[in-house]
């Protein structure tokens, strides 16, 4: 069935435009609108900016992200921060340290997991019942390596595999390792017959070949990216250096988790799926690979049009065809019993992918490293282009309608007319008006977070849309004082009268009042502190709509 959606539209023009290097550059009335949770990578600042790109919140932390950043429901944000950790080698999304802060700044918790032989890196995701999942570099040494087949000639004195650890918050600063995961309790080798794990690589495609990629780096697999799935209660990897993404079993206990059998899907710790590359576990070749060192795993949300398909970022490094990034959309052939199809000798599905975004030309659109992307509930794609700091969003027929440059760099906010340069953002979260997060807080506007911003009449309006299509009839009232604790003035054109809506985020009406040409002085109903949403119609059909905020 096709739903009716109404959406919040920004137009703007910006003075001086040949003058722009940073911050909002455009939004189209097809761009999702909501809040997009920013964390530059160089900064210790994270920026939660509107479709005009202006902030409406920050959190101040004393580190550097490391990397990923999250707004969750109860309007706390977690982050991965980078600290000064004892690792051997110094690598790519080291993090050390998890932080959760209140939507005030207020650092409520934190947790470390950083020492000689273990550090948390990249991302991180927070669970239903409170705990917090953490990826982790954890170095298991060159001589356990070999003893699990791996070939001593491609191992120094580390050997960095992947491991998860499950937290639960105890205190500020403490927390209980409630579950973990560690990769190397499922390799097959085929190098070394005396040695544990020996077998046929392609003959167990739900374990790790220890000797793949079969390079020197310590890094042996580089996992950039976590999700979690409540429904399925299994968790989603991704793989910098199998160009793959994994996706394992959560239900198990940790005992199950380091073993073949156990949890929901019976597979203990191993793989339940793989994708992207599957000359990795020896059922393809190179020209069946897919991923190129990609990043930003996720599921598509229930309820969204293709949901339960996955997203990545497909970085494009070492891509034969040349180096350029794409966004990717493929889905996972899952069973009803959490399991995902596999036929004897084949590699897992699909076959392709359900969707392609490349740039026209390909190559305008790359980022080596970092990078993410996020399906919206509109249908429309949020993307990262990390390396560069450029945030785009993909519309109908791969349309771009919003585009934003990263203003901040090493030391700050850039000023506007300064190339953007060390703006690097990992990735980035848009959340929509009406996520819990959001009730009850104040959202006013603050400005653009760039030095000397250029000039802009951004205004919203109101358009009533179907998914794919929109329309834009507006005008801009005169409606005061914003916040507000009750009384309004509005003012409507000459010669025509309206109504005016105002709504709870949920959309329930709050009140809906007669207007007469001129000006309307107007009185809200008792309500409770926080942001609505006004709509104003004329007699001739003129809409007008904002956010309203109630002191």
């Amino acid at each position: 069935m096709r739903h009716i959606l109404t959406f919040l539209i920004v137009v703007f023009s910006f003075a001086a435009y040949a003058q722009q290097t940073v911050g909002l550059f455009f939004n189209d009335s097809l761009s999702f609108n909501g809040y997009t949770l920013v964390c530059p990578v160089a900064y210790e600042t994270s920026y939660l900016i509107d479709n005009c790109g202006e902030v409406v919140n920050t959190w101040q932390s004393a580190y550097q992200p490391g990397l990923a950043g999250y707004l969750l429901p109860n309007g706390n944000l977690l982050r991965s921060a980078a600290t000064n950790n004892n690792i051997s080698f110094r690598a790519g999304g080291a993090a050390g340290r998890v932080e959760l802060f209140d939507w005030d700044g207020n650092l409520i918790w934190y947790y470390d997991y950083s020492d000689s032989v273990k550090c948390s890196n990249h991302d991180v995701q927070a669970l239903p019942n409170g705990n917090v999942l953490m990826l982790a570099f954890y170095d298991i040494g060159e001589n356990a390596a070999i003893a699990l087949g791996k070939d001593p000639a491609k191992v120094d004195a580390s050997f960095w595999e992947c491991s998860i650890i499950e937290v639960e918050p105890t205190g500020m600063g403490t927390g209980n390792i409630v579950w973990e995961w560690h990769a190397s309790d499922h390799v097959v080798q085929d190098f070394d017959s005396t040695k544990a794990n020996f077998g046929v690589v392609g003959a167990n495609p739900r374990k790790f070949n220890i000797n793949y990629p079969g390079t020197l780096d310590p890094d042996w697999m580089h996992v950039n990216g976590i999700e979690y799935n409540e429904a399925l209660d299994q968790i989603l990897l991704s793989s910098h250096r199998f160009c793959e993404v994994w996706i394992i079993d959560h239900s198990t206990t940790t005992a199950e988790a380091a073993g073949s059998t156990g949890g929901n899907a019976g597979h203990g710790g191993d793989l339940l799926y793989r994708w992207g590359n599957p000359a990795a576990y020896r059922r393809g070749t190179a020209a069946d690979q897919i991923f190129f060192e990609q990043h930003d795993a996720r599921w598509i949300n229930d309820g969204y049009p293709n949901s339960g398909k996955i997203t990545v970022y497909n970085n494009g490094q070492g891509r034969p065809d040349g180096e350029y990034s794409t966004i990717d959309i493929f889905t996972p052939p899952l069973l009803v019993d959490g399991n995902y199809t596999i036929n004897q000798g084949q590699p897992f599905g699909p076959d392709s992918l359900f969707y392609r975004y490349t740039a026209n030309p390909p190559l305008s659109f790359y980022s080596r490293n970092i990078s993410g992307a996020q399906a919206l509930p509109n249908g429309n794609i949020l993307v990262c282009e990390g390396a560069k700091g450029r945030l785009f969003e993909i519309g109908p027929d791969d349309s771009i309608v919003w585009h934003y440059e990263v203003p901040v760099n090493g030391v700050g906010p850039i000023t506007q007319g300064n190339v953007a340069i060390s703006n690097n953002t990992f990735q980035v979260s848009r959340y929509g008006y009406d996520y819990p997060a959001f009730l009850g807080k104040n959202l006013t506007p603050q400005g653009p977070i760039e030095l000397n911003p250029l000039a802009s009449n951004c205004s919203i309006y109101v358009a009533d849309t179907t998914v794919g299509t929109g329309t834009l009839l507006g005008f801009n009232p005169n409606i005061y004082p914003n916040p507000t604790n009750g009384s309004l003035s509005v003012s409507v054109p000459n010669n025509e009268g309206g109504t005016i809506t105002v709504t709870a985020i949920s959309g329930a009406v709050i009140s809906y009042i007669e207007l007469y040409a001129g000006d309307n002085n107007i009185k809200l109903p008792s309500v409770a502190k926080g942001m609505y949403l006004y709509q104003i119609v004329t007699t001739s059909g003129k809409v007008a709509s904002g956010k309203l905020i109630v002191e």
